[in-house]
């Protein structure tokens, strides 16, 4: 009995230091899920409880998922520290910027030439394109909106 609480510790002893390692990354994936959610309940709450027309909802629940991300990915995935509200404006208005400029490149046209050009199966498109998204988004996040001063 002893010998498997020892093995526990040295799991959660790992589990914990893996977690240490990767922290970022796993931050990064936990918050974007947590991300998506806001953006389908959003969604739901402006087309079938409001009553809000569907591609004005969508706009409204792709801003309010944004913000959703650039809070928690400022907070809890990259840790920034902003001195005063200038900094503050231009961190938001970058990460906003670099949400546009994937969406716009990697969401829609890159979805578009493999369903319209490549005629690839826009189920699998889609995949495709928001495998690729989370990554730019990272990219971006990690080099140009949070990067850290050295």
């Amino acid at each position: 009995m002893k010998e498997d609480k020892d093995k526990n510790k040295i799991s959660l002893k790992t589990i914990k230091d893996i977690y240490i390692k990767y922290k970022e990354i796993i931050n990064y994936l936990v918050f974007g899920g947590l991300t998506t959610i806001v953006n389908f309940v959003t969604y739901f709450i402006f087309t079938k409880v409001i009553g809000i027309e569907e591609v004005l909802s969508s706009g409204i629940a792709w801003f309010c998922s944004v913000l959703f991300a650039y809070i928690t990915n400022k907070l809890f995935v990259f840790d920034s520290k902003t001195d005063g509200k200038k900094a503050l404006v231009i961190e938001c208005i970058s990460f906003f910027g670099a949400r546009v400029v994937s969406g716009i490149l990697c969401d829609v046209g890159t979805f578009a030439i493999m369903v319209k050009v490549l005629h690839i199966n826009d189920i699998i498109a889609k995949i495709i394109t928001q495998v690729m998204v989370v990554i730019v988004n990272y990219v971006f996040s990690k080099l140009l909106v949070f990067k850290k001063n050295k």
